[in-house]
C-alpha cells in the first residue's frame, strides 16, 4: 500500500484540536482552510504538495469565509478571480456595519 506521508505543519495552526488527532483525508476541507488561515508560506506548500492543485482549488472557492488578506493569497496561489470565491460573495452580500 502506497501511502503519501503526512504533511508537516506547524502545530500553532490547530492550536483548538489535538493535533495528533487530525485525519489529513477525512477532514481534508478543514485542514486546507485552516492553512490558508492561520499558516505561513511553507505550510501553504506542503498543503498544495499534500492535496493537489484540484482539491486545493475546490475547497478553497467552496469556504464559507476566509480572512481578507488570505482571501487574496488564495486567489493568487490557485490563480482564480476574487469573485469566484464563496467567501467573497457572502463577504459582499453581507457587509459589516460602517466604520467611524
Amino acid at each position: 500500500m502506497n501511502q503519501k506521508p503526512k504533511p508537516i505543519f506547524n502545530k500553532r495552526i490547530f492550536w483548538d484540536v489535538v493535533f495528533e488527532n487530525i485525519d489529513y483525508d477525512a477532514k481534508a476541507n478543514f485542514v486546507i482552510e485552516r492553512v490558508f488561515e492561520r499558516g505561513d508560506v511553507e505550510d501553504i506548500r506542503n498543503c498544495r504538495r499534500y492535496y493537489g492543485e484540484e482539491k486545493l482549488t475546490q475547497t478553497l472557492l467552496n469556504a464559507k469565509f476566509l480572512p481578507e488578506t488570505r482571501m487574496y493569497l488564495a486567489s493568487a496561489v490557485i490563480q482564480k478571480p476574487l469573485q469566484n470565491f464563496r467567501c467573497y460573495i457572502l463577504r459582499q452580500s453581507n457587509p459589516t456595519l460602517f466604520p467611524y
